[in-house]
Protein backbone atom coordinates (compact mmCIF):
# COMPACT_ATOMS: atom_id res chain seq x y z
CA UNK A 1 0.00 0.00 0.00
CA UNK A 2 1.26 3.06 -0.87
CA UNK A 3 1.92 6.46 1.56
CA UNK A 4 -0.36 8.75 1.65
CA UNK A 5 -1.16 12.31 3.06
CA UNK A 6 -4.07 12.01 5.93
CA UNK A 7 -6.13 14.76 5.59
CA UNK A 8 -9.10 13.41 8.12
CA UNK A 9 -12.63 14.41 7.86
CA UNK A 10 -13.89 17.65 9.93
CA UNK A 11 -15.86 16.47 12.90
CA UNK A 12 -17.90 19.51 11.81
CA UNK A 13 -20.12 18.18 9.20
CA UNK A 14 -18.76 20.87 6.35
CA UNK A 15 -19.70 19.70 2.84
CA UNK A 16 -17.27 19.93 -0.24
CA UNK A 17 -19.56 20.54 -3.22
CA UNK A 18 -17.80 20.20 -6.70
CA UNK A 19 -19.02 21.02 -10.19
CA UNK A 20 -17.23 19.01 -12.91
CA UNK A 21 -18.10 19.76 -16.46
CA UNK A 22 -17.86 16.24 -18.57
CA UNK A 23 -16.70 15.83 -22.06
CA UNK A 24 -20.38 16.40 -23.10
CA UNK A 25 -20.19 19.81 -21.73
CA UNK A 26 -22.69 18.78 -19.36
CA UNK A 27 -22.31 20.18 -15.65
CA UNK A 28 -22.81 17.48 -12.87
CA UNK A 29 -22.55 18.21 -9.02
CA UNK A 30 -20.86 16.21 -6.37
CA UNK A 31 -20.33 16.42 -2.68
CA UNK A 32 -16.60 15.59 -2.19
CA UNK A 33 -16.42 13.07 0.63
CA UNK A 34 -12.39 12.88 1.49
CA UNK A 35 -9.19 13.39 -1.00
CA UNK A 36 -6.04 11.65 -0.92
CA UNK A 37 -2.45 11.97 -1.78
CA UNK A 38 -0.29 8.76 -2.51
CA UNK A 39 3.18 8.08 -4.46
CA UNK A 40 0.54 7.65 -7.77
CA UNK A 41 -0.65 10.84 -7.37
CA UNK A 42 -3.83 12.89 -5.96
CA UNK A 43 -7.34 11.16 -5.71
CA UNK A 44 -10.66 12.27 -4.64
CA UNK A 45 -13.90 10.68 -3.39
CA UNK A 46 -17.55 11.98 -4.73
CA UNK A 47 -20.71 11.45 -4.24
CA UNK A 48 -22.96 12.53 -6.66
CA UNK A 49 -25.67 15.54 -5.88
CA UNK A 50 -28.90 15.13 -7.54
CA UNK A 51 -31.95 17.48 -8.70
CA UNK A 52 -34.26 15.83 -9.38
CA UNK A 53 -35.97 12.93 -6.90
CA UNK A 54 -36.30 10.26 -10.12
CA UNK A 55 -32.80 10.39 -10.14
CA UNK A 56 -32.20 9.96 -6.42
CA UNK A 57 -33.94 7.00 -6.41
CA UNK A 58 -31.61 5.54 -9.50
CA UNK A 59 -28.70 6.35 -7.36
CA UNK A 60 -26.71 2.96 -6.83
CA UNK A 61 -24.80 5.00 -4.37
CA UNK A 62 -21.47 3.82 -5.25
CA UNK A 63 -18.64 6.26 -4.41
CA UNK A 64 -16.82 7.95 -7.41
CA UNK A 65 -13.44 7.65 -6.95
CA UNK A 66 -11.14 9.94 -9.54
CA UNK A 67 -7.70 11.23 -10.32
CA UNK A 68 -6.57 14.50 -9.75
CA UNK A 69 -4.75 15.87 -13.11
CA UNK A 70 -2.89 19.00 -13.27
CA UNK A 71 -1.81 20.17 -16.36
CA UNK A 72 0.77 22.92 -17.80
CA UNK A 73 -1.54 25.76 -17.52
CA UNK A 74 -2.24 24.88 -13.65
CA UNK A 75 -5.71 23.87 -14.77
CA UNK A 76 -6.84 21.11 -12.60
CA UNK A 77 -8.98 17.97 -14.20
CA UNK A 78 -10.73 14.81 -12.58
CA UNK A 79 -10.39 11.95 -14.33
CA UNK A 80 -10.89 7.90 -14.30
CA UNK A 81 -8.39 6.19 -12.84
CA UNK A 82 -7.44 3.29 -15.61
CA UNK A 83 -5.29 0.70 -13.72
CA UNK A 84 -7.50 -1.00 -12.21
CA UNK A 85 -5.27 -2.85 -10.11
CA UNK A 86 -4.48 1.50 -8.57
CA UNK A 87 -8.03 2.24 -8.39
CA UNK A 88 -8.70 -0.91 -6.43
CA UNK A 89 -5.70 0.12 -4.49
CA UNK A 90 -7.50 3.72 -4.31
CA UNK A 91 -10.84 2.92 -3.50
CA UNK A 92 -9.76 0.02 -0.52
CA UNK A 93 -7.92 3.07 1.12
CA UNK A 94 -11.30 5.59 1.12
CA UNK A 95 -13.48 3.12 2.07
CA UNK A 96 -11.47 2.27 5.08
CA UNK A 97 -10.95 6.04 5.57
CA UNK A 98 -14.72 6.22 5.13
CA UNK A 99 -15.99 3.33 7.02
CA UNK A 100 -17.20 5.04 10.24
CA UNK A 101 -19.55 7.46 7.82
CA UNK A 102 -21.06 5.16 5.46
CA UNK A 103 -21.47 1.60 4.80
CA UNK A 104 -19.80 -0.06 1.78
Amino acid sequence: MSEFENNNINEEYNPDIVSVVDENGEEHIFEELDRIETDEGRFVALLPIYQDAEEILDDDGELIILSVVEDEDGETYLEPIEDEALFNEIGEIFEERLADYFEF
